[in-house]
């Protein structure tokens, strides 16, 4: 026979399972306990009663006045009415004097018995007589001798062997019965799970993650429901980013690749066309022309790639000196603008930031100003720092940026109408967005004081 491993059980067969066997178990638990106290309360009572027919025995002067004695203080009728009653006297060296009742003669104790000869039974001690079990009670004798007296523990015996057969009869039923209840309460509890189970392939069978499941349930299901919803909804967001992200990028590429296939193929007819040769002039312009937008293309890319896989942070965010990122980012701003001057006034703050994400936001606002800024222009940049935040400022002189297209200069691939014949692909500012949202911070865009644009980058402060 096949053997079921535990782990391949499902769900609902470990819970029935489970339950079944903590019922099972509490019910055998309560008929042992239940027999054992039983079985100690019957046998107490039993000693008790030998206990004082042994001290009225002791106050006879035979074992036969002893026996009627005890018969006529338990109105026994008859012979053989009396429970196996038997009564032994013994002298002070132990020796059988006399015996009546229903066996001839009690058997002495067994060795290493915890009551001596002569001395009084602190508790009653079981014999064998003629293969039956007798418990058997001691007392002294006011000559120094002793009473024995002997009754038959059969009714006792037969008692609990048909209360342990009902105990069985009933537990057995009680492990039936668990087994049918865990059953029913295995799958009253996994309806829930059920059905947020039927949810997630509905979602992997249609793609449909608008499908949110009906949160009914409390407690631990009614978290998982939710938790699922959530993981839909941010599933759901993921893909249309990721969708419109496919677009928008299709969008901007198509541009600068039709323009790199028709500068190429005007040169590859030009190759091939002797007498259709261009001039040097605007062979260096075609040729100028190809680098300016393979750079442009590449740069495309790369920020497109920036886009994408920075909604996956891999750096770990560590506590950073906002002053080092600020300065690392100028140094590569200056190197790259050499005609705008870069000014900065910065504080000692320390934020829980991914550095070279960071630094990555606060040059692309850098190169964004320069571009705008006329030569010679100022691009000025200062943090300041309050209990909740802080906050890098950035502001240029150049025309500033239009009320119209404020509330879009972070989007994806926007661009002004004023910006249209400036290099850019609409996507540095929508990375910086992106990289402020991750460390819990926001990208501000308004009108500077001298007129120009102002870029503030708030982070919450370490």
């Amino acid at each position: 026979m096949k053997r079921v491993s535990w782990k391949r059980l499902s769900l609902r067969a470990r819970l029935g399972v489970l339950v079944a066997a903590a019922v099972a178990i509490a019910v055998v638990l309560v008929s042992a306990i239940s027999w054992s106290i039983t079985r100690a309360d019957l046998y107490d009572q039993f000693d008790a009663r030998l206990q004082s027919y042994a001290q009225l025995a002791a106050k006879t002067s035979s074992p036969a006045e002893a026996l009627a004695t005890l018969r006529s203080t338990e109105n026994h009728q008859g012979p053989g009415r009396d429970g196996g009653l038997t009564v032994q006297f013994l002298s002070p060296a132990g020796a059988v004097i006399g015996t009546a009742g229903a066996k001839p003669v009690i058997p002495p104790r067994a060795p290493g018995a915890p009551v001596a000869p002569g001395e009084d039974s602190r508790t009653s001690d079981v014999r064998r007589i003629d293969g039956d079990r007798y418990r058997v009670w001691t007392a002294q004798r006011s000559d120094g001798g002793t009473v024995e007296v002997a009754q038959d523990s059969e009714d006792v015996e037969d008692t609990l062997g048909h209360l342990g057969l009902w105990l069985i009869v009933v537990s057995l039923a009680g492990i039936v019965g668990a087994t049918l209840v865990g059953r029913v309460i295995a799958r009253s509890a996994l309806r829930p799970v059920d059905d947020l189970t039927a949810a997630a392939e509905n979602v992997a069978r249609t793609q449909e993650l608008s499908a949110a499941i009906e949160v009914t349930a409390a407690g631990e299901i009614g978290r998982l429901a939710t938790a699922f919803n959530a993981m839909l909804g941010a599933l759901s967001r993921s893909r249309d980013e990721q969708r419109r992200l496919v677009e928008d990028a299709g969008h901007e590429l198509r541009t600068p690749l039709t323009s790199l296939r028709n500068n190429i193929e005007l040169l590859v007819h030009a190759e091939a066309n002797p007498q259709r040769q261009l001039s040097a002039e605007d062979r260096s312009r075609l040729l100028a022309d190809l680098d300016t937008q393979a750079v442009e293309l590449t740069a495309l890319i790369g920020e497109l790639v920036d886009l994408s896989t920075g909604e996956r942070p891999s750096e770990v965010a560590e506590r950073t000196a906002v002053a080092d990122v600020v300065g690392s980012a100028l140094e590569r701003a200056r190197s790259r603008w050499p005609k705008v001057t870069f000014t900065a006034e910065l504080t000692g703050a320390e934020v829980l930031a991914r550095p070279a994400a960071l630094e990555r936001a606060v040059l692309n606002v850098l190169e964004n100003a320069a571009k705008w800024s006329p030569p010679g222009g100022t691009v000025q940049v200062t943090t300041s720092v309050t209990p909740e935040a802080v906050r890098v400022r950035v502001d240029d002189e150049g025309p500033g940026i239009a009320d119209a297209d404020l509330p879009h200069v972070f989007e994806r691939f926007y661009r002004a109408d004023a910006a249209r014949a400036l290099p850019g692909s609409g996507l540095g500012l929508a990375i910086v967005e992106q990289v402020l949202a991750q460390h819990g911070g926001r990208a501000e865009a308004a009108r500077a004081d001298g007129g120009g644009a102002r870029f503030d980058l708030v982070l919450p402060a370490s």
